[in-house]
């Protein structure tokens, strides 16, 4: 039986149905660049067994060792990738796997689990538009997006992320940022 009602607890509570919708939102990020790595690496599976295996448990599986290693192994591939661009899309993928395994600790490092994969995909738009910043903003609009109310909750648990000395860690800041002031805005 899946865990889909199975609670995390540490600072705070996570469900394991709310893990599966931060998982979800990094693999489609994930799978949006992983063509990018492919193309640079072919004969390296490493990055779609751990998009696979995040796969596995978005729809339902019980969390295992299969996203932990196989985010291991995407995040050492990365490492080996001959550009920046496969580097970042081979840990996008990485990041898809191991979000079923987010904390619930109240620490910013961990907005990085939740939003680094689509501030990789905003930096990759960028490399591949010749350095193009509005390329990276126009990502990061598509991942606002794309973003749930119950992601935008989870993600509101966890302090926000300063900006950082790397492009990817100032998109991610900026993402944050915004994710949390459109939480704030009134509807209607």
């Amino acid at each position: 039986m899946a865990q889909s009602t199975h609670t995390v607890s540490g600072d705070f509570d996570l469900t394991m149905e709310e893990l599966r919708v931060v998982a979800r939102y990094v693999v489609w990020h994930a799978e949006d660049v992983l063509t990018v790595f492919e193309r640079a690496v072919p004969h390296d599976p490493r990055p779609r067994a751990a998009i696979d295996a995040a796969w596995s448990f978005i729809n339902g599986a019980n969390r295992t060792r299969l996203q932990r290693t196989t985010s291991v192994e995407a995040h050492r591939a990365a490492r080996s990738a001959p550009s920046e661009a496969a580097r970042l899309a081979a840990r996008a993928a990485g990041d898809a796997a191991s979000a079923a395994y987010l904390h619930p600790i109240s620490q910013a490092s961990q907005v990085g689990h939740i939003l680094r994969a689509s501030s990789s995909v905003a930096r990759i738009a960028e490399l591949e538009a010749g350095g193009d910043p509005a390329k990276g903003d126009a990502r990061l609009e598509r991942s606002r997006q794309r973003a749930t109310p119950v992601l935008i909750d989870v993600l509101r648990r966890y302090p926000p992320v300063a900006g950082g000395s790397s492009r990817v860690a100032r998109l991610m800041s900026t993402l944050d940022r915004s994710l949390r002031q459109a939480a704030d805005r009134p509807m209607g």
